[in-house]
C-alpha cells in the first residue's frame, strides 16, 4: 500500500492566508523527505476554512521545493473554469513539475461558488454537463495539430494555428503525453463522477466521509461502468481518503483528535454539510441516528485515529471490508501546534506503513 496526503487544505479561519500556505508546504516538504508518494491540493474558492483558491499555484511552489513526491490537483473545478485557460496552466504546471503533475478532475461546484462566477442559474446536471465539455474541450485542445476549433453548448473556441515565422498562435501542450494522469474524485455513494472516470479510464479517488458500506459502493460502481465501457480497473489504482491522526499512545492521539478534527467537524463540517449525504454517508448501518454523528462516534467508525498499532488495524479493517485498495490518502490537518501533524506523518510513514505493507 501506498501513502500520500490529501490537503483540501483545512484552516481554521484564524489562521492568516500566508501561515496557512506556509503551513501546508511544510508538511510537503516533509511528505517529500518521508516518502510518501503524493499529495493533493484541493481547490474551493469561497470556503474560508478550506482556503486555496488556486492550487496550482501551491504546487507549482511545492515543486521547487521538493524532489521525488506527485503533485495533483484536488481537484480542478472543470466547471467553474474556461478551459482554454485552464488547459494552459495544467500544461504549464506539468512542465514546471517536470512531469511530476497528477490532474484530479471534479465535476460539480458547491452553490456559493456557482454564484461567485455567475453560473448559480445551472441545475445540477448543467453542471456536469458544463463541467464534461470543459474536459472535452481541454483534451481536444491537447491532441490537436494546427488550428483548433470547437464548438459546444457552453463553450465556442476558435484557436490560432502556430505561425512558424512569428512564432504565434496555439503551441502550449503538457509534458506528459498525451496528458498527465488523470483522477476523478467522488464524495457521493453512487458517484456519476466516478462511474465517467471508470468508463474514460481515468483513476478514482473516494473522499474522507464514507462509511466502508459505500465506499464498497464506489468499486462496484468502478467496476460496472469499465464492464460496460470494455476499460480496465484495478484496484491497485484505488485512492481511499481518510481523517487521520496518529500518536505514541491511543489515548494522546484520540485527545489530540477531538482537539482538531473535532474543531474541524463541529465548525466547518456539521455546519455546512449537515443536511446534505456526505454527513449521511458516515453511517455505517441504517440503525444509526443524526445524532449519534458526534466527535466519537467520528474517531470510533470514520477517523483513523489511535497509537501505530491500533491506526495499521484500523487501516487493515477498512481495506478488508471494502475489497482492498492501493492508496490511502490522510487528511491533512491544522493543529495550532504544527508539531502534533508532524508527528502523524512521521508515524504513519516510519511505523504504520510497515504494519501493512503485505497489503497491495
Amino acid at each position: 500500500m501506498e501513502f500520500g496526503l490529501f490537503m483540501m487544505p483545512l484552516h481554521p479561519p484564524h489562521r492568516s492566508y500566508a501561515d496557512s500556505y506556509d503551513r501546508d508546504l511544510d508538511l510537503i516538504v516533509r511528505a517529500d523527505k518521508l516518502g510518501f508518494k503524493e499529495v493533493w491540493v484541493g481547490e474551493h474558492v469561497t470556503e474560508k476554512w478550506e482556503n486555496a483558491p488556486c492550487p496550482d499555484l501551491l504546487l507549482a511552489k511545492a515543486s521547487a521545493m521538493t524532489e521525488n513526491i506527485l503533485l495533483g490537483t484536488g481537484v480542478s473545478l472543470l466547471t467553474l473554469h474556461n478551459p482554454v485557460e485552464l488547459g494552459h496552466r495544467i500544461a504549464m504546471l506539468d512542465h514546471l513539475t517536470r512531469g511530476r503533475l497528477q490532474w484530479g478532475i471534479g465535476h460539480r461546484a458547491i452553490t456559493e461558488d456557482l454564484k461567485l462566477f455567475g453560473l448559480d442559474h445551472l441545475q445540477g446536471d448543467e453542471v456536469r454537463e458544463r463541467a464534461a465539455e470543459a474536459l472535452d474541450l481541454i483534451l481536444e485542445m491537447w491532441q490537436s495539430e494546427g488550428e483548433f476549433s470547437f464548438k459546444g453548448k457552453y463553450f465556442d473556441i476558435n484557436a490560432p494555428a502556430l505561425d512558424p515565422v512569428r512564432e504565434r498562435g496555439f503551441h502550449m501542450r503538457p509534458l506528459q503525453q498525451p496528458h498527465p494522469p488523470i483522477f476523478a474524485a467522488a464524495s457521493s455513494s453512487r458517484s456519476a463522477s466516478i462511474r465517467t472516470a471508470a468508463q474514460r479510464g481515468y483513476k478514482p479517488m473516494s473522499s474522507s466521509g464514507l462509511a466502508p458500506r459505500y465506499l464498497a459502493e464506489h468499486w462496484n460502481v468502478i467496476e460496472d461502468a469499465a464492464a460496460e465501457a470494455g476499460t480496465e480497473v484495478n484496484r491497485s489504482d484505488w485512492r481511499v481518503a481518510r481523517d487521520v491522526f496518529i500518536a505514541e499512545t491511543d489515548e494522546i492521539a484520540r485527545e489530540r483528535a477531538k482537539a482538531v478534527l473535532g474543531r474541524n467537524y463541529i465548525q466547518h463540517q456539521l455546519p455546512n454539510r449537515a443536511n446534505s449525504g456526505q454527513i449521511q454517508n458516515a453511517k455505517i448501518n441504517d440503525d444509526v441516528a443524526d445524532d449519534d454523528l458526534d466527535v466519537d462516534y467520528m474517531i470510533d467508525n470514520i477517523w483513523i485515529v489511535g497509537g501505530p498499532k491500533e491506526c495499521a488495524d484500523k487501516i487493515r479493517n477498512l481495506y478488508n471490508e471494502v475489497g482492498g485498495f492501493g492508496h490511502l490518502l490522510a487528511i491533512t490537518q491544522d493543529p495550532d501546534d504544527p508539531s502534533w501533524e508532524h508527528e502523524t506523518l512521521d508515524l504513519l510513514q516510519e511505523e504504520v506503513a510497515p504494519l501493512v505493507s503485505d497489503l497491495i
